[in-house]
């Protein structure tokens, strides 16, 4: 029997050597059996009451929806075609339809501009306005012209923000005087007769209750139209004269002044 050979002391054994096809080196760490790998996380559910299609809706709440959609659609398609038709060149529709159209855009929706077909003023317009006034005396007197839309044209010039009362007030109201009466200033239905009223009543109040003196009986309007001259480069020939257009006289009264300038 043959003698062994002590193994050298301090030596401490080996583990089994890896057999043959197995990488040396150290296994891979993973879950210890038994152990389920973290799930991942996931996004909130959403709320229940946000997400819930109208197709969950009782069949009234549904209908009341599809009804209150179909009138804004509609309202908003008649607007947009009366709008349209406003501003568009004449035509079969504004010839048959053109008063209800009217109707419906004036004056909270009113244009002062045409469709295709711009047409800048091509005009001065001046508005001007005299008195007739009782003197302290007893004797009556007329007052010479006082242009109000120059004093209008001087309050805007090199103010940012201008009124809308000094802007469009005067201009607007001859406008409305000029396009309800013919050219005997007779005039055409309600519309003339509220013109006056409204036209009596601005001059009213920009001459006030006292003028030169002595107070205001009566007044009269008239227009300066004169023609813009054309710029130097054309070859167009335009007289510049300056037309007037003179109103008859009208009696003041208390009802054309605001409260506060009545006697």
């Amino acid at each position: 029997m043959a003698d062994t050979e002590p193994e050298p002391a301090g030596r401490e054994p080996t583990g089994p050597e890896p057999q043959q096809g197995e990488p040396a080196g150290p296994k891979p760490t993973g879950p210890e059996p038994g152990e389920s790998e973290p799930a991942e996380p996931t996004a909130p559910a959403p709320d229940g009451d946000a997400a819930e299609p109208l197709t969950t809706l009782s069949l009234p709440a549904q209908l009341i929806i599809a009804v209150a959609i179909a009138v804004a659609a509609v309202a908003a398609a008649i607007h947009l075609s009366a709008a349209f038709l406003n501003v568009s060149p004449p035509n079969t529709l504004t010839k048959r339809h053109g008063a209800a159209i009217d109707d419906y855009v004036y004056p909270e929706f009113e244009r002062v501009w045409k469709l295709f077909a711009p047409n800048p003023l091509q005009q001065n317009i001046a508005v001007q306005a005299r008195a007739q006034i009782r003197t302290p005396e007893g004797g009556t007197a007329t007052t010479g012209w006082r242009d109000l839309s120059a004093q209008d044209g001087a309050d805007i010039r090199h103010n940012p923000l201008p009124s809308h009362t000094q802007q469009n007030e005067l201009r607007r109201g001859w406008e409305f005087y000029v396009g309800s009466h013919d050219a005997k200033e007779r005039p055409q239905g309600m519309r003339g007769n509220l013109s006056e009223q409204y036209v009596r009543r601005i001059v009213a109040l920009r001459l006030g209750r006292e003028e030169d003196g002595g107070t205001v009986e009566r007044i009269q309007v008239r227009s300066a139209t004169t023609p813009v001259a054309p710029p130097p480069w054309s070859d167009e020939k335009i007289d510049t004269k300056t037309f007037y257009r003179t109103l008859p006289w009208w009696t003041v009264t208390s009802a054309d002044l605001p409260e506060a300038k009545r006697p």
